[in-house]
This record gives C-alpha cells, structure tokens and sequence, in this order.
C-alpha cells in the first residue's frame, strides 16, 4: 500500500483481500477491517473488480470503496477507499506468493 509500511499494515494479522465466489469478501490490514459486496468488471481492457464495503477502524464503523485491476502479472493492482478518510493505493499477491514473500523479508 503506498500510505502505510508492511508492518503498520500488517499489525493485527497479514494484509489480506479475498472475494468469495458469490459476490461477497473481506479484507483486513492494519486495524481496518471490512466485508465486501463486488462486482466483475471490464476496466483497461483486463478483467477488474469493483466493491462497496462496510467495516471497522479500530472500534469505529467505516465503509467505502475500491477496484482492482488483474494485471497480466496475475497480481491485482487496485486503490481503496474510506468515506471521509483516506485512500491508497494497494498491490495483492495470491496467498501462497505474499506469504513467501513476507518470509523472506529481512
């Protein structure tokens, strides 16, 4: 994510975005979490996803927005939203990857 560091993002458990395949997620990172209502799109010619969630910031209910993009790397390349907060933009590896990923950090 560009607005915070790996460790801020993951301080309660890793990152994580997962869409369920009847319309329906979830993330978490950091102290924000949320369930998410999506759609399949079309945007920049490759297949993305669009999503209204609603959740909690640290005890405080929250909800937004985002997209993501399914880039030709197979990671999704996105932005997500806060109402009346802030936005970031976020890159997601599929699970087995980031974990690899995060163990090899120093």
């Amino acid at each position: 994510m560009e607005l915070w560091d790996q460790q801020y993002i993951d301080a309660e458990v890793n990152a994580y975005i997962r869409f369920d395949p009847n319309g329906f997620g979830e993330f978490q990172f950091a102290y924000v979490t949320g369930t998410i209502d999506y759609r399949l799109v079309e945007r920049e010619s490759s297949q993305a996803v669009e999503w209204s969630w609603e959740g909690n910031e640290e005890m405080n209910e929250v909800r937004g927005r985002g997209w993501a993009v399914l880039r030709e790397d197979r990671h999704l390349h996105g932005r997500i939203f806060i109402h009346n907060g802030d936005d970031s933009q976020f890159e997601a590896k599929r699970g087995s990857e980031a974990t690899r990923r995060r163990r090899q950090r120093p």
